[in-house]
């Protein structure tokens, strides 16, 4: 596809849908620039750093999902943090929110080490991926609506094509979790009315919208205070409130 495309609005839908894998997802994830207000503000980031990542070589480009194809468990955030995953190229990964989901992570048993600092860290995940609705880093850590319904067919897509063995997903706050009921309706669940309300501790089981044999006929929703400082900081979300929620993700994912 000619490089202009990937500055057309309608740039993720054209492409998601030709990814027949997901490592064919990342790699179209990261080429593109539908978004002019996001695609400008993280390579200013990139070029302005901060003086602790003087050094570093900033990704500065939209960041794809990370952990196994197979994954029976999703965790959906909200989308890169400029000095954190726009530096690294990995969802949460070198920043104070990461620090704290990874540690939990870790803990339950589902991250081979407790810290992720760079995308060559030998950090794996067992069973689980980590995505988000929007794959770029936006101004004060907020995407406009428009951005994020562009930047859907990702998320969409992804989900699709980890159908086959998801069983369980959980949602980090509360704009994730309003950007992800229509994704999981595209991707083939239903969604009751009225539509699931986001809380810490949700749960709420989703029936396919049809009976075959691409994958469980069931996915469990949960929702999860996101692991931002505002939260983790003033103890609305405690590691012993997060660790609560991912090993009860993980059961329910059969992990």
């Amino acid at each position: 596809m000619p490089e202009q495309a990937t500055e057309r609005a309608d740039y993720p839908a054209l492409l998601s849908g030709r990814c027949s894998s997901l490592a064919e997802l990342d790699e179209a994830v990261v080429t593109c620039r539908a978004c002019p207000r996001l695609a400008e503000w993280r390579e200013e980031v990139a070029v302005i750093r901060r003086a602790a990542y003087r050094d570093w070589d900033y990704w500065a480009r939209p960041v794809p999902g990370f952990g196994p194809a197979d994954a029976r468990l999703a965790i959906v955030g909200l989308a890169p943090a400029a000095h954190g995953a726009n530096r690294t190229g990995r969802m949460f990964t070198g920043d104070r929110s990461g620090a704290v989901l990874f540690a939990a992570l870790h803990a339950v048993g589902l991250a081979s080490q407790p810290v992720s600092e760079s995308r060559d860290d030998g950090l794996t995940l067992r069973g689980v991926r980590i995505t988000a609705p929007v794959r770029c880093a936006p101004p004060a850590n907020m995407p406009t609506p428009s951005e994020r319904d562009t930047c859907r067919p990702w998320l969409a897509q992804e989900l699709a094509l980890l159908r086959p063995t998801l069983r369980c997903v959980v949602v980090l706050g509360r704009f994730g979790w309003q950007a992800l009921l229509p994704v999981l309706a595209a991707a083939g669940w239903s969604i009751p009315m009225p539509q699931p309300r986001f809380g810490h501790g949700a749960r709420y089981l989703l029936e396919r919208d049809c009976d075959d044999s691409d994958g469980p006929a069931t996915l469990e929703l949960m929702g999860c205070y996101h692991v931002s400082q505002q939260n983790t900081f003033t103890g609305r979300l405690t590691p012993a409130m997060l660790s609560d929620v991912l090993q009860t993700a993980a059961a329910a994912a059969g992990l």
